[in-house]
């Protein structure tokens, strides 16, 4: 039977770190400051811009919220992230996904800062990963890392299968397991046979939304499951009116596996602390710029 990892455990101790790295910048009279872009009045990203919110405060962090209505055009958008760029007094900036029609993400994400785009995905800080230097790592693959570095889990040689290649998860997280040194599989909606991939990983991420994706028959036994997918499912049994799910076949896959990250409660808790990870790095780094060019 699997263990269960506690993204909330893991989460609690890596804050105590982040407040040792916080109380040199708060004795210089430096508050990181993180930047909150949401435009339009989609439900999920709502709740994902409070909650980011909400634990960025309670870290003693500053939080800027910026939300712009649906009808906000492509200009307006890149105009305010340029401006929050130039902000001397920003240190962090992101812009919450997805955007609705008609705006175009790609574009939108060119125009940050590079060094203070905390989500990792301006094209200067992928290509970065993608070296193996990086400045950010995205959040939630950086959160993947934090937990397998807590369980201690072996990564060098290690045969890990990523499925999914978003830009926000699936393909920076195959680029980190491969500069921790492991042989990494990078499936998708086209792989042919899949479960022929995932039945081979000594370590199995997966990042798809799609519920049940993985059952237990596709997982070797003794393996490390990390369940990154994450789906709104309407619930009216459920006090909130909705559930999360994740990819996993939960009880079919702990059964099978050594190690299992429950949804909710597993990768989450640990997606938002890189959040606050990279703000409060970005804001040491700026720091540093600033001083060396007086």
């Amino acid at each position: 039977m699997a263990k269960i990892v506690s993204g909330k455990e893991i989460k609690e101790k890596l804050l105590l770190d982040l407040q040792a790295d916080l109380d040199p910048l708060q004795r210089q009279g430096i508050r990181p400051t993180l930047a909150l872009i949401q435009v339009g009045d989609h439900a999920e990203s709502t709740r994902f811009v409070a909650s980011k919110r909400r634990q960025a405060e309670a870290l003693g962090l500053q939080v800027i919220d910026h939300t712009l209505p649906g009808t906000t055009s492509q200009e307006q958008l890149e105009g305010l992230i340029q401006a929050l760029g130039a902000a001397p007094d920003v240190h962090g900036i992101l812009c919450q996904l997805p955007l609705p029609p008609g705006l175009n993400a790609d574009q939108a994400l060119a125009q940050l800062h590079p060094g203070k785009d905390v989500d990792g995905l301006h094209p200067l800080n992928a290509g970065l990963l993608a070296q193996g230097r990086p400045r950010f790592i995205p959040c939630t693959p950086l959160g993947v890392l934090r937990i397998l570095e807590h369980h201690q889990v072996p990564l060098s040689g290690a045969r890990v299968t990523v499925v999914g290649r978003s830009p926000l998860v699936g393909r920076p997280m195959a680029h980190l397991m491969t500069h921790q040194q492991a042989t990494v599989t990078l499936c998708h909606s086209q792989t042919h046979n899949l479960t022929d991939h995932t039945r081979q990983a000594d370590i199995l991420i997966t990042a798809t939304g799609v519920p049940n994706l993985i059952r237990g028959d596709a997982v070797q036994p003794g393996a490390v499951v990390i369940d990154v997918g994450l789906t709104s499912l309407d619930d009216p049994a459920h006090p909130k009116g909705y559930r999360l799910a994740g990819d996993v076949a939960f009880d079919e896959v702990a059964s099978v596996a050594s190690l299992l990250t429950p949804v909710p409660g597993g990768v989450g808790p640990l997606t938002v602390t890189m959040l606050l990870e990279n703000t409060i790095r970005a804001a040491q780094q700026l720091t540093r710029s600033s001083l060396t060019s007086i």
